[in-house]
C-alpha cells in the first residue's frame, strides 16, 4: 500500500485494484453471484455478471432470481455510497489505508426495489448514481439492465457512511 505521504486520485490504479478486491473477492457472495466492478467512476459506477443456471428463480421460464437482483443493486448503490466518500476525503489528503478502513463502516440502512421485467437475458449490468452524499447518510439509485439494455428493476438505497 501508498505510503500516507503519498497524494491520492480518484482514478489512481491503487485505489481502483483495492477497491475491485475488495468487491470481486473479499466480499464472498459478491464473487458467488460472479460480480464484476467494470466501472469505478464516482459518476456511475458499473458491476456485471453472466446469467448461470445456479442464479434461475423461475426454473420455467430461466429467469433470474428476485434475491440476485436485490444483492446486485444493492453492490452497485454500495459501490457508489463508498466512491462518494472516497471523493470527499481524498480531498482530505488521507492515504489509502483511511478509505479501505471506511468501507468497513458502510451499511445499507434501506433498499427499495422495483421489479420492472422479467430478468431474462444472457449478461447483466448495474449502474449507479448517487442521489445525496452527507457526512452520516448516502442515497444512491440504480438500474439493473440485461444484454438488450431493457430496464430489468431499480432501487433506491441508503447507507450509513460514517
Amino acid at each position: 500500500m501508498p505510503s500516507s505521504k503519498q497524494r491520492l486520485q480518484i482514478d489512481d490504479p491503487r485505489l481502483v485494484a483495492v477497491l475491485r478486491d475488495i468487491f470481486e473477492e473479499r466480499v464472498v457472495f459478491n464473487k458467488t453471484l460472479g460480480m464484476k466492478v467494470i466501472s469505478l467512476d464516482p459518476r456511475g459506477p458499473m458491476v456485471r455478471f453472466d446469467m448461470r443456471p445456479d442464479l434461475v428463480g423461475n426454473y420455467m421460464r430461466s429467469m433470474l432470481h428476485g434475491g440476485v437482483i436485490s444483492a446486485v443493486l444493492d453492490v452497485s448503490c454500495g459501490i457508489g455510497a463508498m466512491l462518494s466518500l472516497i471523493e470527499k476525503h481524498i480531498a482530505q489528503g488521507e492515504p489509502l489505508e483511511a478509505h479501505v478502513a471506511r468501507f468497513s463502516r458502510l451499511s445499507t440502512i434501506d433498499l427499495r426495489v422495483d421489479f420492472l421485467r422479467p430478468g431474462l437475458g444472457q449478461w447483466f449490468v448495474a449502474k449507479a448514481e448517487i442521489l445525496r452524499s452527507g457526512n452520516r447518510v448516502a442515497v444512491v439509485r440504480s438500474e439493473l439492465r440485461n444484454d438488450s439494455e431493457e430496464l430489468i428493476a431499480a432501487a433506491v438505497a441508503t447507507y450509513t457512511v460514517s
